[in-house]
């Protein structure tokens, strides 16, 4: 079974979303909406007007084989050990690493002098947290944390945040900084927090990231701060108001990178733009999904989200699709010899169809011969395209324009 990280904060408008407890039927099986988020999943205010937001944030399986309790002491030590300054692949452009097609983080830079750390680039939230030093959890004391008082250019705010997610928590204190991104992209007086309490979620093994990079806006962020992304564009640090991002699938090869300020030209007259909708994250239309030539039209949003594992949307539509294809609909695994008579899934986006093949929406477990969807029933109302579909897609973000830049990417 693939290791799932729902988003770490995937949001759904209120105004798109049913009372909590709706059940759903779908094809006979009722799924019931807090029960999938999981524990601790709830409405909370996004700080935004007249906008409120349901919180779907990261998950993380519980259990551990015995072949990663045997090298949990092992990891802990090489992460501490490692190379903190990964070098940028140009001024502007940070690579990412790839864990297991589970989520990807890189590195950026914080204070006078510069302290590194790892942190996922999610497009699913808008904050920067890192650990602190004083934060003695042991999800803290496992990564690297921020010491304010060997930071000349450090101010504290003596505002705290507080961010609950579905099986997970963190609590700290926000301050701001000098932020370093890539080589060459420095981002003056940022709100971040650093955190003084963390959850078992983020621990070792299962979190090799020590933080994370919000790549929303402003209307999205916890505790009413500017989100990166904004203050990059106000502070005139980016020569374009974008960002582009590839995530290759584990290869042997680069694992993936988020480029500031421009993007691969390679992909110009291939790049379809989508409008945004709303002020928090970078949520697109969606009309519906195909399978090959039979179509499926309905109206919902979807959100581009490089903090996800997998793809969520509603039970009755993702039940659906894995009855199409012949997958169980409970666990969505599905015989591997199948998968040459497949065909590809085509997701239309703002009235345009982006497509999915089969070996980009099934993962294949190729040790133990196990293949199985790369979707996940979460929200009716909001669908979340994760990892799976970003993997298919190099992605664009104007910022500025708010507007997402599409292009299907060749295996």
């Amino acid at each position: 079974m693939k290791f799932i990280a729902v988003g770490l904060i995937a949001l759904v408008h209120t105004a798109l979303s049913a009372p909590p407890q709706t059940q759903v039927q779908a094809e006979g099986l009722g799924y019931d909406d807090p029960t999938v988020l999981g524990a601790g999943a709830k409405i909370h205010s996004s700080g935004v007007s007249g906008e409120g937001s349901f919180k779907v944030p990261l998950f993380l399986k519980n259990g551990l084989d015995p072949e990663s309790k045997r090298k949990h002491r092992m990891a802990e030590r090489a992460h501490k050990m490692k190379n903190l300054a990964q070098v940028p692949l140009s001024n502007n452009t940070a690579p990412l690493t790839d864990v297991k097609d589970y989520y990807y983080y890189g590195y950026i830079g914080i204070g006078n002098p510069v302290q590194h750390f790892s942190v996922i680039f999610d497009t699913g939230s808008s904050n920067i947290w890192v650990p602190g030093a004083t934060c003695n959890s042991t999800a803290c004391t496992q990564h690297r944390r921020f010491n304010k008082g060997t930071s000349a250019s450090f101010a504290n705010t003596e505002q705290r945040i507080e961010i609950q997610y579905g099986t997970g928590f963190i609590a700290g204190d926000v301050g701001v900084d000098t932020v370093r991104v890539a080589d060459s992209v420095v981002i003056k007086d940022q709100p971040f927090a650093t955190t003084n309490l963390e959850d078992r979620t983020f621990e070792l093994p299962r979190s090799q990231f020590d933080g994370l990079f919000g790549l929303g806006f402003t209307g999205g962020a916890e505790g009413g701060v500017t989100s990166p992304v904004e203050n990059m564009v106000a502070q005139g640090a980016l020569e374009e108001p974008l960002f582009g991002v590839k995530l290759f699938r584990s290869s042997g090869k680069a694992s993936g990178e988020i480029t500031f300020g421009t993007y691969d030209r390679a992909y110009k007259d291939k790049i379809v733009w989508l409008d945004v909708y709303g002020s928090l994250f970078w949520v697109t239309t969606m009309e519906g999904i195909w399978y090959g030539d039979e179509p499926k039209n309905y109206l919902r949003k979807a959100l581009l989200d490089t903090g996800s594992s997998l793809i969520y949307g509603d039970p009755f539509t993702l039940a659906g699709m894995s009855a199409r294809i012949g997958a169980n609909i409970m666990s969505g695994e599905l015989p591997c010899s199948v998968l040459p008579q497949l065909k590809p899934f085509h997701f239309v986006l703002g009235g345009r169809r982006f497509t999915m093949r089969p070996e980009e929406y099934i993962y294949h477990d190729e040790i133990n011969d196990v293949c199985e969807v790369q979707w996940m029933p979460v929200s009716e109302y909001l669908w979340v395209l994760g990892i799976p579909f970003l993997q298919s897609h190099y992605s664009v973000y104007n910022i500025r324009d708010k507007k997402i830049g599409l292009a299907h990417m060749e295996l």
